[in-house]
């Protein structure tokens, strides 16, 4: 029989120090605009928005068993969220559309740190006046103790070094009331390959075809991620995964004990 070769069973170290464009200066406004769009296609078609909403509903609704854990009745009143580096901040507007279409009030806090990036945001969230914007930078979060319910962050993880998501994933908790959700991409080579062909297929945008393979090459293998997370206290109570596997989302609360977590393919929570 026939042995894989070494390198082939060997899995994808992470990449480190070596930023992104989006991480640099952002002065051609028209390539930052056409890669912001790139990730809303991205979140729409691959289910982006979807695992957020899968780990709310994971900290709201409690359905991962343990019983001190959502203890939140999104029905009697608002939700609160903080998004950490929210882009367009269009994970947050398909959230606040889908609980309101079912009788639900989520208010979000949607920060970044790139002036130029709220300004794209804020045209995608006009009229939508439950998210409210800010430039804002963090660790420190402008913030007191438990000012949110859940804080959120998508696609942020794989920008950070350990010890700046380390940082950031501290900050998180204490600004949360009840807990944590990171949603990511899963580092792995099918994962890279994808982005790679994904990149070229969709767009032609320079940020788009530079960022999106290394984006998968800087990403944290969610174990990873939920190790850093037990660092700073925060513990992982469900995991939903992208239907292609690319991707998940994490939810975590504060220092409860609770069965191990369960790990869901797309789709399959409430």
């Amino acid at each position: 029989m026939l042995s894989r070769p070494a390198e082939a069973a060997t899995p994808m170290q992470r990449l480190a120090d070596r930023p992104e464009l989006l991480d640099g200066p952002l002065e051609d406004v028209v390539a930052l605009r056409g890669n912001l769009r790139d990730l809303r296609r991205v979140n729409r078609w691959l289910g982006g928005s979807a695992l957020s909403r899968s780990a709310l509903i994971a900290l709201a609704t409690g359905f991962h068993r343990d019983p001190r854990v959502g203890h939140l009745d999104w029905r009697e009143r608002p939700i609160t969220m903080l998004d950490v580096g929210t882009g367009s901040a269009d994970i947050p507007v398909a959230l606040v559309r889908w609980t309101d279409a079912r009788g639900m009030h989520l208010e979000v806090e949607a920060i970044d740190v790139r002036h130029e990036i709220v300004d794209v945001a804020r045209e995608v969230t006009a009229g939508v006046g439950a998210v409210k914007l800010e430039v804002a930078d963090g660790p420190p979060l402008p913030y007191p103790d438990h000012a949110f319910d859940v804080a959120h962050m998508s696609l942020v993880a794989h920008h950070l070094e350990p010890n700046e998501l380390e940082a950031l994933l501290r900050e998180m908790g204490r600004v949360s009331r009840v807990g944590v959700i990171v949603n990511d991409l899963e580092r792995g080579r099918l994962a890279w390959l994808g982005a790679w062909l994904l990149a070229r297929l969709l767009t032609r945008n320079r940020l788009t075809r530079h960022d999106a393979p290394l984006s998968v090459r800087r990403a944290y293998r969610a174990p990873e991620l939920a190790q850093i997370a037990a660092r700073v206290g925060l513990l992982e109570v469900s995991r939903t995964r992208g239907f292609l596997g690319h991707r998940y989302a994490i939810a975590f609360v504060h220092g409860v004990r609770g069965p191990s977590a369960r790990d869901f393919s797309h789709g399959s929570s409430p």
